[in-house]
């Protein structure tokens, strides 16, 4: 039972569901956000392209035969399309600043997790990245009952442990990047 319900709230955590709920608490509590157009692109963006990786590395030949690690470094690959398309279409289309502060955190920290994850012995977690990454963006945006959200962090965690495939210095490592990519972000932006 245990394992079981870490593996749903882990299904529930993957980075671009969390991405998805940033994006539409944004939308629908903050005027900066109210644009549907922008708001339907970061959905793209953000959701969409990433998610593409699960069913694309059952069929790309490169890909399929590369089991969970196969699937990680498509994943990757699609998050970097997807971040690097959302600052091309937010410079493009003259978004709101904060859409750009938001595509440039996740690029910065989709490239800095896999700096990592290739650069240095520790396997640094894309899902506490993809889980401390919207929390850090929605308190910077939005503050106040926002900070609720941290209780996810200690439970996504404890998934990600209970189901092996993390260590605590891995998700602490992951849950960190995001910190820093939204803090360069907004010193790059404004």
């Amino acid at each position: 039972m245990k394992n079981k319900v870490a593996k749903i709230i882990s299904l529930i955590t993957v980075a671009p569901v969390m991405a998805l709920g940033l994006l539409t608490l944004l939308y629908f509590s903050s005027n900066s956000f109210h644009n549907l157009t922008h708001y339907i692109l970061a959905i793209t963006f953000l959701t969409v392209l990433p998610i593409l990786a699960y069913p694309l590395q059952k069929v790309l030949p490169s890909f399929k035969d590369k089991g969970r690690e196969g699937q990680r470094e498509l994943a990757f690959i699609m998050v970097v399309l997807g971040y690097t398309l959302g600052i091309i279409s937010a410079f493009i289309l003259k978004a709101p600043t904060q859409y750009l502060i938001i595509y440039l955190a996740y690029f910065l920290s989709g490239v800095s997790l896999a700096l990592i994850n290739k650069l240095s012995k520790v396997k640094a977690s894309g899902h506490a990245c993809g889980v401390a990454g919207p929390i850090v963006m929605s308190i910077y945006l939005l503050g106040g009952y926002t900070w609720f959200f941290i209780i996810l962090i200690p439970i996504v965690f404890w998934s990600r442990l209970t189901m092996g495939r993390h260590t605590i210095k891995e998700l602490i490592s992951g849950a960190l990047v995001p910190i820093l990519g939204t803090f360069l972000s907004v010193m790059i932006i404004h």
